[in-house]
């Protein structure tokens, strides 16, 4: 490998490293979309000043704890807060385990059975969040179905994000290796039970990352409960604004409490990769109980070995 290649985590070659020109032009370039974002975000800073949208009075009840309304101002919101992470928690729960039951459905059937289910994911796939709840809370009732509010919020996430998750499971179940499977079968089990014990727990911790992460985009889709009336925290910042008549200010509080919690989700999500990446390397490397390593290492024969007669 030459000295201006950078190696992977294999010892492969992904890139050759800059040399003095386009290490040059890297920061040329650098400095000039810099130097534009920064003539951007102040032209729009000057704008915002000429409106009066750093006035005090537009910032004070979110952030000054002083004001009259600042206590009253983040119970509203917290409130709201709430009642996303309620709806997100519920529609993750029902959703994992829909969604488990259509993948291990869908695992299960094979040949023509399997069209429909197909069709029918597909169908499901294909229909937008806010379709999904503004029909359940309006062709529920009726039907005779009178529900809180809440849940046809988190029927119409779980509509779409179970389908999901299926589809997330299959993959899952497709990236084994079919020597998993085989011995399952060698052994006795049936695919019911090769499924539960030995194919589904693998599929989970292959997925999981990716599990996780729609756990932000189930966070981020409560916001669409606004359709059906659900006061969650976009719609008590909407209802706030009536009140404070700061609609940037409120808008860009809101902005950043999401921004955190799904951040938050995201390291989680990049965490939980990394640590099931180091547990996998550290299985593969694991002692023997001797004390020494698993590897297979091979054996020198350093004398002839002569050939005993055979024993009657």
């Amino acid at each position: 490998m030459s000295a201006h290649a950078n190696a992977g985590p294999d010892g492969g070659v992904l890139y050759d490293a800059l040399g003095p020109r386009g290490r040059r032009r890297t920061l040329i370039c650098t400095v000039a979309v810099v130097a534009a974002g920064l003539a951007v975000l102040m032209g729009i800073g000057r704008r915002l000043a000429d409106h009066g949208q750093f006035a005090s009075e537009k910032w004070t009840p979110l952030v000054d704890p002083h004001d009259e309304s600042f206590e009253l101002l983040w119970r509203f919101l917290g409130g709201g807060l709430w009642r996303t992470v309620l709806a997100a928690g519920l529609a993750i729960v029902i959703s994992l385990v829909v969604g488990t039951a259509l993948g291990v459905v869908g695992a299960l059937l094979t040949g023509r059975s399997r069209w429909p289910f197909t069709a029918m994911i597909h169908l499901l796939r294909g229909i937008p969040v806010v379709i999904a709840i503004f029909f359940a809370a309006r062709v529920l009732p009726d039907l005779g179905v009178d529900l809180d509010i809440l849940w046809y919020v988190v029927i119409g996430l779980v509509v779409y994000n179970s389908v999901v998750i299926a589809e997330i499971l299959r993959a899952g179940l497709n990236a084994l290796p079919s020597g998993q499977r085989e011995a399952a079968v060698a052994l006795g089990l049936s695919r019911v039970a090769t499924l539960r014990l030995v194919l589904l727990p693998q599929a989970f911790r292959i997925m999981l990352p990716s599990l996780i992460s729609q756990i932000v985009v189930v966070m981020k889709d409560t916001s669409l409960g606004f359709i059906v009336g659900y006061e969650e925290l976009l719609r008590r910042g909407n209802i706030a604004i009536q009140t404070t008549r700061n609609p940037l200010q409120m808008y860009l509080v809101v902005a950043i409490v999401y921004i955190v919690i799904n951040a938050s989700l995201g390291r989680l999500a990049e965490a939980v990769e990394h640590r099931m990446a180091r547990s996998r390397s550290a299985g593969r490397q694991a002692p023997a109980p001797g004390g020494q390593s698993e590897q297979v290492q091979p054996v020198l024969i350093t004398h002839p070995v002569e050939d005993e007669p055979p024993t009657r």
